[in-house]
Order: structure tokens, then sequence, then C-alpha cells
């Protein structure tokens, strides 16, 4: 049997039995952790192994490790890191993508040594003064070419420390004024204005494994429907944007997005998404995920065989020697 075309969350920090005889039969192609899943390295590394096993291959585990405010691990299984684009305005703009690239190869550091290969980073949505706050300081900058050299510097930080990027959240999230975990976001720019800006951030990283789509009414590319369930957004991600990796979908449970969740799922699919994201661990709610999503496609199988084939072991590196370059950076700009 094939891999299901979801990753999936699960309850807390053991494997159930009904999770596991339900992970064995959906065959989800990754998992994602949350907090309520992690409580120290022995069991984190004791529950990535068991997940593996219950699909019967090394699946990929997600975590959203940023750092900032969106940091599932925090000291002392991870350091602390100030809000990425906090951390930009610190830095030198001449060290900026140094920093970012430092930052990043430190956290796959702390994440492979747990068992968890890929993270749901970078982010290239571009930080405008209207942008919510759910999302801003997690921004990079607020021109594609900052944010784009910054987005490499990340996935290159990640891939050199065994740990896969996620780009986030295409085509754009940043002209955002309200917050797609509560409602849905509308952005009424021209297309060829986003095509301008916030599409060409997501150009420059369009070779990324991997992608997760945005929960947001595009008006001027299709007014009805968010871009995770819209086929002419999907289209626009693969045709205008040049996006061939895994695309899935931002969380499907988040309130953004409206009926039941086995209805969003199957719109998500139908539009053209490769993968359904579903993190809450609610039981009912991932069979229903499993159910609409069904198995791989063909190209999202090659896709998701490419992905994980960008997937190797870290790099040697001297972590300490990084660190301290990392806190050297921060303090010189302080300094300066």
């Amino acid at each position: 049997m094939g891999a299901g075309a979801s990753i999936l969350g699960l309850a807390g920090e053991e494997l159930t039995e009904a999770e596991r005889r339900f992970f064995a039969e959906a065959a989800p192609w990754g998992f994602i952790l949350f907090d309520r899943n992690l409580r120290d390295a022995a069991q984190i590394r004791r529950l990535t192994d068991e997940l593996r096993a219950a699909v019967g291959r090394d699946a990929p585990v997600f975590i959203d490790q940023e750092g900032g405010r969106v940091a599932r691990l925090g000291p002392p299984l991870a350091r602390a890191w100030p809000a990425p684009l906090d951390q930009m305005a610190m830095v030198a703009p001449a060290h900026a993508a140094r920093a970012m690239w430092l930052r990043y190869r430190l956290i796959a550091a702390e994440l492979a040594a747990l068992g968890i290969d890929a993270n749901c980073a970078p982010i290239a949505d571009i930080a405008t003064p209207e942008t919510h706050p759910v999302l801003r300081n997690r921004c990079y900058g607020s021109d594609p070419d900052t944010v784009a050299r910054a987005g490499r510097a990340v996935a290159d930080g990640c891939l050199a420390g065994g740990v896969l990027p996620v780009l986030k959240h295409i085509p754009g999230h940043g002209r955002a004024t309200a917050d797609s975990h509560l409602e849905l976001p509308r952005v009424s720019a021209e297309h060829a204005t986003l095509a301008a800006t916030d599409f060409a951030a997501f150009r420059a990283l369009a070779d990324l494994p991997l992608g997760m789509t945005a929960h947001i009414v595009y008006e001027g590319i299709d007014p009805e429907r968010p871009a995770t369930e819209s086929p002419a957004v999907v289209a626009l991600i693969r045709d205008e944007i040049g996006f061939d990796g895994v695309l899935m979908t931002d969380d499907i449970s988040m309130s953004a997005l409206s009926g039941g969740i086995g209805a969003r799922a199957a719109r998500a699919m139908a539009a053209g998404c490769d993968m359904i994201l579903h993190c809450n661990g609610d039981m009912a709610e991932m069979e229903a995920v499993a159910a609409a999503a069904g198995p791989l496609s063909e190209t999202a199988a090659l896709r998701a065989a490419r992905a994980v084939s960008a997937r190797r072991p870290p790099e040697p590196a001297d972590l300490d020697l990084l660190d301290a370059e990392y806190r050297g950076l921060l303090a010189g700009a302080a300094d300066g």
C-alpha cells in the first residue's frame, strides 16, 4: 500500500494503540508534532521512532520551530531565539543572511537529535505595516529581495543540518490583516501588484522540496475560494511562481476554512494540493482527512520521493563554533 496524502498529528506524548492501528491503516506520508507531544529528549526520540514504525518506513516528522513566538521546543531542549524580523533588524544587512543560516543550522541540529527531520520554515511572506501581528514578526523583511535571501539561508541551514525545509505560506500571507487561525483573510491587491512583490520572494525559492499554502482569498485571482481550495491559485503556484515541490495545505482545521473537515480536505485535493496537513490529533477528524485525501497521486508521489531524496545526514559542524559566531553577529550589531 502506498502512502496516504496526509500529514497528521497525534493527541499526546505517547502513541496510543488506537492511533497505532489507525496510522498503520491510513499510512500518512508524515507526522507533525506540537507542544502537547513533547516532554523530554528520550520521550521525543522514542515517539518519533514509534511513529515511523507504525507506518513501516522512514516517514518525515515535521515541527514548527521558527524560533521566537512559534517554537514548539524551548529550553532546555532547544535554544531560545529572537523573533525572525527582530533578528533581521539586529544584524547588519551584510551579515543578515549568514545569521539566519547559523540560526537554522543550529535549530536543525536540535531537531535532528530528537528524530525530527522537517521544519515548517522558511517564511517568504512580505511584512507590511498592515500585516496581522500573528504573522508580522515571524517574517524576514519588507521587500522580496531581502526575504528571498534570508529564506534561502534558512532553507540551506535546515538542509545542512539534515532537516527538510517547508516554504510557507504560498503564495503570500503578508497582506493579510486577519488571523487565519480564527477567520478567513481577504487580500484585494491586484494580480500584477502581487506578482511584483508577494509572489516574487516565492519565485526565488520555488526549487524548495516542500511548501505550504495560505488560507487566504486573493480577490484578483479567485474571489470565492481561499488559496488552499482554489484551482486557480494552485495553478498560479505551479505555473507562475514555478513551485514543483510537495504542496501541502496549512492546517486544515483552522477557522479560516468552512464546512466539515472531510469536505475541506476534499476541496483542497480537488484544487490540486498534494497533501492535507491536519494538526490537532483528533481521531474522528483524522479519519475524515484520511478518507478524503486518499493515497498520494502518481504526481504527488514523485514529488514526495524527490523531497525525501533531499533529506541527507547532517553535514559535519562544530556547533559550539557556529553558536559563538551567531552570538558574535548579534553582539556586534548591538555594539554598533
